[in-house]
């Protein structure tokens, strides 16, 4: 009878958080996954329904596919240039400073650079937006064309360039992230007990040997689960592309992401079917990527 009271308790928190997701969560996608298959214009209170046709022009749309181009470079860019920057600024913020007294230690000044990696998490998506607009503004108003032109180099179209955009698109979104990751790497390597590296420091191991043999190593768990998450970035960019891209997803659909295409389709050109099954296909593509990423990169646990 205890035991029924007890679960009855915890299923009485339940009823309402639960509840609220079914609404607000499930219920929106089991929505998109029926306005997918309807030529649903956003007004009509009886759609018709079309089938898979949705689907079918969707696969020969050029736009959807430079689309989905651009998620492939930032499934391999953004984790790969954020990951890799974040664990050398963890490793250096946490360890790099070698031993003192005794006892591994971070370079001079970490947790000052702490904070200073931290900070872009602190400001909003469009705010970043807008801050890198100034950056990348192609004349000499512009943070790094400013300096171009005074050292006698032309300056350089950043966002209006089709072959450069999207890498300084990606590069903002690098930049962007860099912190959290700094931090998330942080939590993880203080995990790892001290003694460990310190007694591979006393065995005069170096460095490079610290990182590569012994923090990455204890890390893994860490380092998938920040792989999946940027992974689920890479599916989105929708607010640093709609603000910094050249006539949203411009020049040529150079920088276009499926996001983007999506709200485009729907509040541009009032095509709501068509944007929702470009949104089932996106929804898809990032369930098939977290599972394919955790398959893959499992891996046994070491325990210490």
């Amino acid at each position: 009878m205890s035991r029924l009271r007890a679960h009855l308790f915890v299923a009485g928190f339940l009823i309402a958080p639960v509840a609220l997701y079914l609404v607000f969560v499930i219920s929106p996608y089991i929505q998109a996954f029926q306005i997918a298959l309807t030529d649903w214009r956003g007004v009509a209170a009886s759609p018709n329904y079309v089938g898979f046709e949705n689907f079918l022009t969707m696969f020969g749309d050029e736009v959807f596919w430079a689309a989905l181009r651009h998620h492939g470079v930032l499934l391999v860019a953004l984790p790969v240039l954020t990951i890799g920057i974040s664990l050398l600024f963890a490793f250096l913020l946490n360890l790099g400073g070698g031993q003192r007294g005794g006892t591994m230690t971070g370079v001079w000044g970490s947790k000052f650079y702490r904070v200073v990696f931290f900070f872009p998490q602190v400001l909003a998506v469009a705010v970043v937006g807008v801050l890198f607009q100034a950056v990348y503004r192609p004349d000499d108003s512009g943070v790094i064309n400013g300096v171009l032109i005074r050292l006698g180099v032309e300056p350089v179209g950043w966002l209006t360039e089709p072959s450069i955009a999207f890498w300084a698109i990606i590069a903002v979104m690098v930049w962007q992230a860099v912190g959290f990751y700094v931090v998330l790497f942080s939590a993880g390597m203080a995990a790892i007990p001290r003694d460990v590296f310190e007694a591979a420091a006393l065995d005069g191991a170096g460095r490079f040997r610290l990182f590569f043999s012994i923090t990455l190593p204890l890390l893994w768990d860490t380092l998938q689960v920040g792989w999946v998450y940027l992974g689920i970035a890479a599916f989105d960019g929708f607010a640093l592309v709609q603000v910094l891209s050249v006539d949203r997803g411009g020049p040529d659909n150079s920088t276009t992401v499926l996001p983007l295409e999506i709200w485009k389709t729907a509040f541009s050109y009032s095509d709501f079917g068509y944007a929702s099954a470009m949104g089932v296909a996106l929804f898809f593509l990032t369930i098939t990527f977290a599972a394919l990423t955790l398959r893959v990169s499992k891996r046994e646990r070491i325990e210490l």
